[in-house]
């Protein structure tokens, strides 16, 4: 069910650069800092074209004609140039790379590795029940994904996608296969990045067959599978290159547009870490700390915590997390646990479907987040009143400084959680999950030009 093609991947060229200053975490992971500090380290770091800062020509119109200047054609113009230059080159044959992570879990002193390869995958739309999403997406990262394929018309980030092959037939072909890796770099977080490509047409015929019959979530890129869906629609079918597979040949897809890069993790192996994406809410005019409790009492135990380092509540929430629902609430006027009365937030939900009725963090969006403070899905959707922060002392310091109403602090959803609700066809809210670590972006370009 799940078709894969190799692909002549556009790379770095390593003798022009140094593949650590010009690779960077996935754009919607990149704080104001972190932009920053890509664009000092080189003029060729991908953050130029996949997360471009303004600068004060951009104009929204130019009375020559000529297109406008703004982060997308910049993206679209330096893409161009280091091609023409040399700084990125083309594989002389289609590839796909075995692709692995070393890494600590956060919070644990555990060392584990999540292995998967890249290639492209073709895209279809959720209703073949062929690629599963599970959680819903945000209005603006759509339009800037959008604009940015539409400039440049390449794809320079993996989507992340979990299948599901206990015997882990891919992993064996791919992984024993592998002499020396063609990348090694440690990201920021401590992450070793390690990449090999693989070029034997036997070797990746035996993977693309192993992939056939497998169903694939969404693990992270939902905006940009999205958007890639969207942008294949946009160009009419063209001339069909055949999809055949011989023993001497590759199948390839029908045309460039129908496929979009992903690295593929399987779900049965080591490796999979899923983090907490904790809520801050802000920009609340009529928003009171003993209004908020006294409202809550009627889904909640509510108990006061001490003055807690973000640690210690994460910890104390994870406990008891064990027996039921609960969130940390972070106010201006102390931290408080807030325990789910099971009786009463299931009368409240009886509308919502079981699963997701009983999912932690469904129950703070529709009840705490929509029900007493007012949020409207639609605000949601467009982050008028919320943001989402994996740091959870982050958030604390945002309310500390006046810069939050209140956040909550919450449990991760687990893989079992995740694949139940995902092939049942059901959606998490925005930012359920927060798998660690992230897929650099910058390995690979998928150019469809």
């Amino acid at each position: 069910m799940a078709r894969i093609y190799p692909f002549r991947a556009l790379r770095y060229n390593t003798s022009r650069v140094r593949i650590e200053d010009v690779v960077t975490q996935p754009y919607d992971k990149i704080t104001p800092s972190m932009q920053q500090a890509y664009y000092q380290r080189s003029p060729y770091n991908l953050v130029r074209i996949i997360l471009g800062l303004p600068e004060l020509f951009d104009a929204p119109s130019l009375h020559d004609g000529s297109q406008p200047s703004n982060v997308y054609t910049r993206a679209a113009r330096d893409f161009a140039d280091w091609r023409d230059e040399g700084i990125l080159s083309r594989e002389k044959d289609p590839c796909i790379f075995a692709y692995s992570q070393r890494f600590t879990v956060p919070g644990s002193t555990a060392v584990t590795e999540r292995r998967g390869f890249i290639a492209l995958g073709e895209l279809t739309d959720y209703s073949h029940r062929v690629v599963f999403p599970h959680e819903q997406t945000l209005a603006k990262p759509m339009s800037d994904r959008l604009n940015l394929l539409r400039a440049t018309r390449a794809h320079f980030g993996q989507i992340f996608v979990l299948y599901s092959d206990p015997a882990q037939t891919a992993e064996r072909l791919l992984f024993s296969s592998i002499s020396s890796p063609d990348i090694e770099v440690t990201d920021e977080y401590g992450v070793y990045h390690r990449l090999s490509r693989i070029s034997d047409p036997g070797t990746i015929n035996m993977v693309s067959a192993a992939m056939d019959d497998k169903k694939l979530i969404i693990a992270d890129g939902h905006h940009r599978y999205e958007t890639a869906l969207r942008y294949s629609e946009e160009h009419a079918p063209a001339a069909s290159i055949s999809t055949e597979r011989s023993s001497t040949s590759l199948r390839f897809p029908p045309r460039p547009e129908a496929a979009v890069m992903m690295t593929f993790v399987n779900m049965d192996s080591e490796g999979l870490a899923i983090l907490p994406t904790h809520r801050v809410v802000f920009g609340l005019k009529d928003f009171a700390v003993d209004r908020f409790l006294e409202q809550s009492q009627a889904y909640f135990d509510i108990e006061k915590l001490g003055p807690l380092e973000a640690g210690e509540v994460t910890k104390r929430l994870a406990a008891e997390g064990e027996r039921q629902t609960a969130f940390g609430a972070i106010t201006a006027k102390g931290c408080y646990l807030l325990k789910v009365k099971p009786t009463e937030v299931d009368e409240a939900l009886s509308e919502v479907p079981e699963r997701l009725r009983k999912l932690d963090i469904n129950r703070l969006h529709c009840l705490v987040l929509e029900k007493l403070l007012g949020i409207t899905p639609e605000a949601i959707r467009e982050q008028t009143n919320l943001r989402y922060l994996r740091d959870a002392a982050e958030a604390i310091e945002q309310v500390a400084e006046g810069r939050a109403n209140v956040a909550f602090l919450v449990n991760p959803v687990t893989l079992d959680q995740l694949r139940e609700i995902a092939f049942a066809g059901e959606l998490m809210p925005q930012k359920s999950t927060d798998f660690y670590p992230k897929l650099l972006s910058g390995l690979a370009i998928y150019a469809l030009d």
